[in-house]
């Protein structure tokens, strides 16, 4: 095997490898360095890369296996995590210069799971400032690049994840998502990517943003996802919205397939522009679950997607104000749109929070009642194809000084819900940039959404499609 290869060989695949003992994590480790160092700064996946210390571990992790060392579901493989979760001794730095060189003292309990069932850590991935916009861009780590397209936006806030799960950079990235900071990376870089429920993964410091915040794995199999799922997921003491349920046994459970389930599709939520070539894309895709995986389908226009793009924008530019404190030191140094969103929410009363705060829970409400219709819920992942990342939105559409979203309203209904969602590769367009389809689950089906996913991967394969560096 090519060291091209190893580096995107799935996680499932290694951990059997190493476990069996043909194959050596320095080995592995070593090919997905040589890999990264090929292909940065091009990319800029990577806010801080720790490769001594991945080798150092690696090493660890092969002497573990020759002395007969109990061995984790993860042991020896490599894992990246996003620059807004805290990590350990490993500066954290959230795309800002006003967090710049602040080094935490402890692990978020998703890393720590991580790195209690043996995988590595690689260093941490770019993210927008504060994750506070789905393109790949901060001011202080610059643009993360499309690896199907240099200078094209990866998606974020999850950005490097993205980017770097695309690239062979290992086959393990840990993402966020608070209004698609997960499915839109997967969308723009040809990945698979999963928002679990809310809670699913405990989240610490607990974000202030009224529960959206959803930690998940990016991959390129839904394998990988599931296994990386169960690691990450259960209840933790840090967290008081986590979820008190211990994992399923996704990986285990994955290919029951999807037969009879019913499948509600919105090709727009009721108000989404969408362009041509996404949306033809998208229904191909959808016409797989009608034709060959087994599922009835139905066309429809939820009630709550209309009222999404008004509640959205003032719930976004409201906590955005959490920021506002940074102003006054950093200002010419923040993101331009950032500041343009925190200074337009700046006159919300509280009777106004607490008036779209209610519209926000009555909105919620209609949400899962449309899923006592339907199983599942398939749309767009995002409205567009990977446009400039020095752009806020594609030179097409509106421009506004800080609006992004208008391209993105299929993700955050999901967060304001805290419903599973996956964002699935489905094609390409004609200038060969990748397009995804979202499937959506009732709450707490996280497995029905792995296992669609799956279905899906399975007769329209992805992972061995490989962007051209």
């Amino acid at each position: 095997m090519s060291d091209t290869d190893l580096c995107y060989t799935s996680a499932t695949d290694l951990a059997a490898l190493i476990r069996d003992k043909k194959l050596s994590p320095v080995e592995l480790m070593e090919a997905v360095l040589a890999r990264i160092e090929a292909h940065e700064p091009a990319i800029n996946a990577f806010a801080t890369l720790t490769a001594d210390a991945a080798m150092e571990a690696a090493r660890k992790a092969e002497a573990d296996v020759a002395n007969g060392v109990a061995l984790g579901p993860l042991h020896g493989i490599p894992v990246t995590i996003k620059d807004l979760v805290v990590t350990e001794g490993i500066a954290t730095e959230r795309g800002s210069f006003s967090q710049k060189g602040v080094v935490p003292e402890v692990d978020a309990p998703c890393v720590t799971r991580l790195k209690q069932a043996g995988s590595i850590v690689l260093g941490k991935t770019t993210t927008s400032e504060f994750g506070w916009k789905g393109v790949s861009q901060s001011p202080l780590t610059g643009i993360t690049s499309n690896p199907w397209k240099i200078g094209y936006n990866a998606g974020a806030s999850s950005a490097g994840a993205g980017a770097g799960a695309a690239a062979g950079f290992g086959p393990l990235h840990q993402g966020s998502d608070g209004a698609g900071s997960i499915r839109m990376p997967s969308h723009f870089s040809g990945i698979f990517g999963l928002k679990p429920t809310y809670g699913r993964v405990p989240n610490w410091p607990v974000p202030n943003n009224d529960q959206t915040t959803h930690i998940g794995p990016m991959t390129r199999t839904v394998a990988d996802s599931a296994l990386m799922l169960e690691v990450m997921s259960g209840p933790h003491p840090w967290d008081h919205t986590a979820l008190e349920s211990a994992p399923e046994p996704y990986l285990l459970r994955l290919d029951s397939g999807v037969t009879n389930l019913r499948v509600t599709y919105s090709p727009d939520l009721g108000h989404a522009r969408v362009d041509d070539e996404v949306a033809e894309l998208v229904t191909a895709a959808v016409n797989v679950f009608a034709n060959d995986l087994g599922c009835r389908v139905e066309e429809v226009e939820p009630t709550f997607g209309p009222d999404g793009p008004e509640i959205i924008r003032f719930l976004w530019s409201a906590h955005e104000q959490a920021f506002a404190p940074f102003l006054d030191a950093h200002k010419n140094r923040m993101d331009p749109g950032l500041i343009g969103c925190i200074t337009s929410g700046m006159g919300h009363s509280m009777e106004d929070y607490l008036d779209m705060r209610q519209r926000k829970l009555s909105y919620v409400e209609e949400v899962h009642r449309a899923f006592e219709q339907c199983d599942l819920m398939l749309t767009p992942s995002v409205s567009v194809a990977a446009f400039p990342a020095d752009r806020l939105q594609p030179e097409h559409w509106p421009q506004h000084p800080w609006d992004w979203i208008n391209w993105a309203e299929f993700s955050y209904p999901f967060n304001f819900s805290g419903n599973p969602a996956a964002s699935v590769p489905c094609g390409f367009t004609k200038d060969g940039l990748p397009v995804g389809l979202q499937i959506v689950g009732r709450r707490f089906a996280d497995l029905t959404v792995l296992q669609a996913a799956a279905a899906f991967e399975n007769t329209c394969p992805w992972a061995d499609k490989r962007p051209p560096l």
